[in-house]
């Protein structure tokens, strides 16, 4: 089980991984540290590999993300050669099985899925999922339109009945209302009812786990209504900047963790409403970007919505599924 005194040894294995695997590192300190320590501690299990010199060479962690939903991370150091590499690969992914039903076992529940994930690019760790049982369900597109402060700090122009505003703030203790936290859950739960692997996640688990992010703020909600119903919402955060090899630091992002229609209300320019006022808001913050993933397959063609306002691709990830059980025969 790792410590806080080895979060520096993980970001850099993270940060290695991801120059091999995309092109560039990403992995931030906060982030590792939320995982291993901090607020997101409770949810996840992991376990660090190092060699006999005490060099960080694999990291694996489970998310018991919500009720039949476990995210699976299996982080091996791209240095490492394939015969040494393979098997300790083959080592990480029984142990994901292993902590995967004791969570099971924890919920009571006799079956989940382990969603995992890897980039498009890297050829090694989609090998591994599928010698364990993965199969590779989708593609994701990463997008990011850059930000113009001059130019898009002005608010949206909505269509007639349309609002969009910030989830409110009680001013004596700075918690939003759970009111407004509600309208938001459910519209989204309503919004993405028709799209690939939804499921059902209940309120508490859903701000429980975006709060664990350490880029979580609550005035980054916000909740739109076409006349006076709840009808769209979106859920951002803080994307922070990294440092490079020169020691010079980009500037921080805003990112899309979700946006969401209603049926009943698309058509009426509610998700372009909801877009412009998180780019305004990224303005106003001086933000460099704003970014967010969307499915390449997505039923409602969400992507040709992006582009139309600026975003474009920047790098492409995979889903891949596994279904577990409590008992290694029901496995499929």
């Amino acid at each position: 089980m790792p410590q806080d005194e080895d979060i520096d040894d993980l970001v850099r294995l993270l940060r290695r991984h991801e120059r091999e695997a995309r092109g560039w590192p990403g992995a931030q300190s906060d982030t590792v540290l939320a995982e291993v320590s901090g607020r997101g501690a409770s949810t996840h299990r992991h376990q660090m590999v190092r060699d006999r010199e005490g060099n960080a060479r694999a990291w694996l962690s489970l998310h018991d993300r919500a009720a039949g939903r476990v995210l699976v991370g299996v982080t091996l150091d791209p240095d490492l050669p394939d015969a040494e590499a393979d098997p300790l690969a083959e080592w990480a992914f029984t142990r994901v099985e292993e902590l995967g039903r004791e969570l099971l076992g924890e919920r009571g529940m006799q079956r989940t899925q382990l969603d995992s994930g890897a980039f498009a690019d890297d050829h090694r760790q989609q090998r591994w999922l599928r010698a364990h049982g993965y199969d590779h369900v989708r593609d994701w597109w990463q997008m990011t339109r850059a930000v113009d402060p001059e130019v898009d700090a002005e608010p949206p122009e909505l269509r007639e009945g349309v609002q969009i505003s910030r989830v409110r703030q009680d001013d004596d203790v700075g918690m939003p209302a759970e009111e407004d936290l509600r309208a938001v859950h459910l519209v989204l739960e309503q919004s993405f009812a028709d799209h690939f692997n939804s499921y059902r996640e209940t309120f508490e688990e859903f701000v429980s786990r975006l709060r664990e992010d350490p880029g979580h703020r609550w005035d980054h909600w916000w909740l739109a209504t076409v006349d006076g119903e709840p009808a769209g919402a979106v859920v951002a955060s803080i994307s922070r900047g990294s440092v490079g090899q020169e020691g010079t630091a980009s500037p921080d992002s805003s990112y899309i963790d979700y946006i969401g229609v209603h049926r009943r209300a698309r058509g009426r320019g509610v998700a372009k409403g909801l877009l412009r006022t998180v780019i305004a808001d990224a303005a106003a913050r001086g933000r460099a970007s704003v970014e967010l993933e969307v499915d390449a397959d997505s039923p409602t063609g969400a992507d040709g919505l992006y582009r139309s306002l600026g975003w474009e691709t920047k790098y492409v990830t995979q889903s891949w599924h596994r279904a577990l059980t409590d008992d290694p025969r029901g496995d499929q």
